[in-house]
Formats: structure tokens, C-alpha cells, sequence
């Protein structure tokens, strides 16, 4: 039992490095601030389980800061054999660090001007909010929530392409989410999706010179 703690102590010491405990701090603090700052009052959501998130908590009232790790716990348990145990153990830091930010921006007043009266401005800003800040958090071997997982368990189930599988969640979800948004918001939504996700993988293949 000793042994494999030990193993254990050592995986976790060898995956979180000083500079990826780092960038993913620095990018769960700006993706929970633009989701808590734009995206919770502008009725501009996210697919996945980002959009999921936003849609218990309008429903039931519940924290992002407690909906966040149950939604992503139950998907790291459904990918854990397709993703391995070291992006596990950084994905459940991300987690933590996550919670905790939502938790601290909640304590504090709005830091932004109210958007809901923008939506096109909304849905830009809050996708560079989120698109930096998962970034972040994906570039250095993390997981902004279980929507990776998910999405990875998807297509390796399916055979599906991963792109279609981040797709089909987000569109799943977005549709939902017309039992509170209007559909108009709903639209943003998607331009939200978009250029999040593009801004994410420019960031993520990013190659400094």
C-alpha cells in the first residue's frame, strides 16, 4: 500500500511542474472571470458542459462552484481508460482551480459593464475570455472541463472525428439551453462556440520562436 502511494506522490510531483501549476491557474482565473463576468448575465452560454453548467444553475440555483466538478467528475470517470492517468491527475487540478475561481469571482462585484444589452459584443468578448483561458489550460496538458473527456470518449466510441464529437455536445446543449435563452441568443451562443474554439487551438498550437 505504502508503495503505491508512493507511486502515486511521484506521478503527481512529475505532471504537476511548477510552470504548468502556473499557466493553469492564470487560465482558469480568466475563462471563470469572462464566464461569471459576460456569459452568466448576457444569457450568452456555452455548449458542452460549460452550457450544461449555465443551464443547471439557471434551473436549480446551484454554483457553477458545485455543479462544475460532479459534471466533470462523471465524465473523467467515463474517458479515464481512453485518456491515462496523467492527464487525469493535471485535468483534476484544473478542476479545483476552476471551482475555486468561480467561487472568489462570486464573492466579489461584477468587474465588467453589464452586456446583456450587446449580445454581438457579448458573445466576442466572452470568447476571448473563455478561448485565452482554456487555452491556457489545454496547452499545458489540462482540461477546462469534462468537455475534452467527453468529447475524446465520444469519438473513440464512435469513431467519430473529435471535431464532430465537441460538435455534437455543443449543439445538444445549445438546444437545451432554448428552455431560458431566446433563440436569438441562442445564435451568439454559436458565434461564441466558434471563436472560442478557434482562438483555443490557435493558442494551443502556438509555437514560440
Amino acid at each position: 500500500m505504502q508503495l503505491d502511494f508512493s507511486k502515486l506522490f511521484f506521478k503527481i510531483k512529475t505532471e504537476l511542474t511548477l510552470k504548468r501549476i502556473i499557466f493553469i491557474i492564470v487560465g482558469s482565473a480568466i475563462f471563470t472571470f469572462g464566464i461569471h463576468n459576460i456569459h452568466s448575465r448576457s444569457d450568452i452560454t456555452e455548449g458542452g458542459v460549460i452550457g450544461l453548467m449555465l443551464l443547471i444553475g439557471h434551473w436549480t440555483g446551484l454554483s457553477p462552484a458545485f455543479v462544475t466538478p460532479i459534471l466533470d467528475a462523471i465524465c473523467y470517470l467515463l474517458a479515464f481508460k481512453f485518456l491515462g492517468g496523467g492527464f487525469i491527475i493535471i485535468s483534476a487540478f484544473s478542476t479545483v482551480a476552476i471551482s475555486l475561481f468561480y467561487k472568489l469571482w462570486e464573492l466579489l462585484p461584477f468587474m465588467l459593464p453589464d452586456l446583456s444589452g450587446l449580445p454581438s459584443l457579448a458573445a466576442v468578448s466572452g470568447a476571448c475570455f473563455v478561448g485565452l483561458g482554456v487555452g491556457l489550460i489545454i496547452r499545458h496538458g489540462g482540461s477546462s472541463s469534462g468537455d475534452d473527456a467527453l468529447a475524446l470518449t465520444i469519438s473513440k466510441v464512435t469513431k467519430c472525428k473529435l471535431s464532430f464529437a465537441y460538435m455534437l455536445t455543443d449543439f445538444t446543449v445549445l438546444s437545451l439551453s432554448l428552455t431560458y435563452i431566446p433563440i436569438k441568443h441562442i445564435a451568439f451562443s454559436l458565434v461564441t462556440v466558434t471563436l472560442s474554439s478557434l482562438l483555443i487551438e490557435v493558442i494551443q498550437k502556438f509555437k514560440l520562436k
